[in-house]
C-alpha cells in the first residue's frame, strides 16, 4: 500500500467513527492532533476510535482532538478534508444515523479512558476563565509557527555540525541564511497571527510588527538611546499587533464608509507604528532582556533546584492549561540566544510519565487490556506525545500521575545541575520533546556533551518515574482492583465499521460506554 493510500485509509477509518461527514463542522490540525468541530458529540465512537492502530489517543477540549503523531497528522488531514468535502453533496439525500456504541468490560483500559475523559471534562469547565482563555489565544498565535521553528532549527543544527567539522564551506553560508531568515522576520509572522486571532486585519498586524525588524530604526533615539533592529522581538510584535487591532476597530466604527478603505489602514499603521517605535520597542526590549537574564541567572545559581521544580510541575501546568504562558518565553529565548534552555528541562516530565507507565505495565501484569494500551502508547510517549499515557493510564489511576511528576522532577534536576555547572542544554525550536528533541539540541558546549546530558536526564526521568511508581504509585487496593484478567474490547477494521456484526470478541453485557 502506498503512503497516500495508507493516509487515505486512516482518514476513511476515522470518518465514520466521528459520526460521518454530516457531523463535521470544522477540520484543522496542529503538530500532533487532528482537531474536529462536531455537531453532535454523542455520535462519536470513542472506544472503536482508540482501537485504530494509527490513533494514539483522543483529547476533548474546545474541539475533538485525535492524536495521530507528528508527521502523520499533516498527511492524514488533507485526506480527511477531501472525504468530508466529497460526502457533502450526498448529505441531503442520505441521512447519517448515530453509530452503535462499542462497550468495554470492567477494569479495562477503556474504563480508565472514561475516567480520563471525565477529568478532561472537569478541567475544560475549570479552564473557561478569562485568564486561561487569554492564554489559549496566545497559544493560537504561536502554535502555527512551530513547523517553521522546527525546520529552521534542524537546519541550524546541521549547519553548526558542518561548520565544526569543516565540511562543505561553500554550502554552510547558504544553510545559515536558510536557517536564520525566518527568525529574522518572526516578528512579522507574530503580528500577522495576532491580528488574525484578535479579530483585526492580519496583514495590518504584520505591517505594524514589521517596523520592529526594519533596519532603519537604528537612526531613531528613544530615551536617549538608539533603537536596534529586532528590539522588543516577539513580545513587541505581539503588543504592536494588539494595538493595531484596537485602532482598526475604532476607525471602523467612526470613519465614513466611503473613506474607510483609505483612512482606516493608514491610521492603523500610522498610530500603531509610532507607538511601537517610541514606546513598545523599548519596553518590550527591556522585558525580553529581563526574561533572558532571569533564565540565565536562575539556572546558573539554582539550576538543580530550578530544574527539579520545573520538571516536576510541568505536567500539572499542562493539566491547568498554564503551560501556554511559556510559549512566548521560549520564543523570546530562541530569539536572543538561538535556543531555549527551559524546554529540555520541561521535557523531562514526559520521561517521568514514560517510566510511570512502564511500572504500571509491570505491576498490573494480568490486566491485558491496560497493558495493550500502554504498549501502543509508549512509542508516542518516547517521542514526546504524552496525552495517551496521561489520560489513558496515569491520571485516571491517580497516584501514578504524582509519581510521574517525581520522575520529571529528578530528570529536570539532572539537566539543571549541569546547567549550573556551566553546560547549557537548549532547544532551537519548541514543540517536540522526548527523543524527537535530539535533532534540535544546542548548547554552549560540544554537541556530544549536550546530547549526553539530555540523554542522561531522560534516563534519570525514566528510572525515577519507574521506581517511584513501582514502589509507591500503586497501593494494595488499586492493585487488587486492576490486576485482574480482562477481555479485549471490540475493535474495528482499519477501513471502518462493518454494516452488520462481524467476528471478534463481543462487548461485555451491560457495560457502560466510555464518554470522552
Amino acid at each position: 500500500m502506498s503512503t497516500d493510500d495508507k493516509n487515505r485509509a486512516v482518514a476513511a477509518a476515522i470518518l465514520p467513527l466521528v459520526g460521518g461527514a454530516g457531523n463535521i463542522t470544522s477540520v484543522a490540525h496542529c503538530m500532533t492532533r487532528l482537531r474536529l468541530g462536531l455537531r453532535d458529540r454523542s455520535l462519536v465512537r470513542d472506544e472503536a476510535l482508540r482501537a485504530l492502530p494509527s490513533v494514539l489517543g483522543v483529547v476533548e477540549d474546545d474541539t475533538y482532538q485525535i492524536v495521530l503523531g507528528p508527521g502523520a497528522v499533516a498527511r492524514v488531514t488533507p485526506e480527511f478534508e477531501a472525504l468530508v468535502a466529497a460526502a457533502a453533496p450526498l448529505l441531503h439525500v442520505h441521512g447519517e444515523a448515530a453509530a452503535p456504541k462499542v462497550t468495554a468490560p470492567k477494569h479495562t483500559a477503556e474504563d480508565l479512558a472514561a475516567a480520563g475523559a471525565a477529568i478532561r471534562a472537569a478541567r475544560k469547565a475549570r479552564n473557561a476563565t478569562p485568564f486561561k482563555l487569554f492564554l489559549r489565544r496566545i497559544a493560537n498565535i504561536f502554535v502555527p509557527l512551530i513547523p517553521a521553528l522546527i525546520g529552521c532549527g534542524i537546519i541550524a543544527g546541521l549547519n553548526g555540525l558542518l561548520v565544526n567539522l569543516g565540511w562543505l564551506p561553500g554550502v554552510t553560508p547558504a544553510l545559515a541564511a536558510v536557517a536564520s531568515g525566518f527568525m529574522a522576520l518572526i516578528a512579522v509572522f507574530v503580528g500577522y497571527n495576532t491580528a488574525k486571532e484578535f479579530g483585526g486585519t492580519p496583514i495590518l498586524g504584520g505591517a505594524v510588527a514589521s517596523v520592529i525588524v526594519f533596519a532603519g530604526v537604528q537612526k531613531i533615539e528613544v530615551f536617549g538611546r538608539p533603537l536596534s533592529p529586532g528590539q522588543g522581538g516577539v513580545l513587541g510584535a505581539l503588543g504592536a499587533a494588539v494595538l493595531a487591532v484596537y485602532v482598526e476597530k475604532w476607525c471602523r466604527r467612526r470613519v465614513p464608509e466611503a473613506l474607510d478603505v483609505l483612512v482606516t489602514p493608514a491610521l492603523t499603521v500610522l498610530v500603531s507604528g509610532l507607538v511601537t517605535v517610541f514606546g513598545l520597542m523599548f519596553v518590550a526590549g527591556e522585558v525580553s532582556r529581563a526574561i533572558g537574564d532571569f533564565a540565565d541567572w536562575l539556572l546558573a545559581n539554582a539550576g538543580a533546584g530550578a530544574g527539579f521544580v520545573l520538571g516536576g510541575l510541568f505536567l500539572p501546568l499542562v493539566m491547568l492549561g498554564l503551560h501556554q504562558a511559556l510559549i512566548p518565553i521560549h520564543t523570546t529565548l530562541i530569539e536572543q540566544q538561538t535556543y531555549t534552555v527551559l524546554l529540555p528541562i520541561l521535557a523531562m516530565a514526559g520521561a517521568g510519565q514514560v517510566g510511570a507507565a512502564m511500572a504500571v505495565y509491570v505491576r498490573l501484569s494480568r490486566n491485558g487490556s491496560l497493558r495493550r494500551t500502554i504498549r501502543s502508547a509508549l512509542p508516542a510517549g518516547l517521542l514526546g506525545v504524552g496525552e495517551p499515557l496521561i489520560y489513558g493510564v496515569s491520571l485516571p489511576l491517580g497516584r501514578p500521575f504524582v509519581t510521574a511528576c517525581v520522575g520529571g522532577a529528578f530528570g529536570g534536576g539532572f539537566v539543571g545541575l549541569f546547567t549550573m555547572l556551566g553546560a547549557k542544554v537548549g532547544s532551537t525550536a519548541i514543540g517536540p520533546s522526548g527523543w524527537a528533541l535530539f535533532p534540535l539540541l544546542d548548547g554552549n558546549k560540544g554537541m556530544g556533551e549536550t546530547v549526553a546530558i539530555y540523554a542522561g536526564g531522560l534516563l534519570v526521568g525514566y528510572a525515577t518515574g519507574f521506581l517511584a511508581t513501582y514502589f509507591f504509585g500503586l497501593g494494595r487496593a488499586l492493585i487488587e482492583e486492576y490486576d485482574v484478567a480482562t477481555e479485549a474490547a471490540g475493535t474495528e477494521a482499519l477501513t471502518g465499521p462493518p454494516a452488520s456484526p462481524g467476528p471478534g470478541p463481543a462487548p461485555a453485557p451491560g457495560a457502560a460506554p466510555a464518554k470522552a
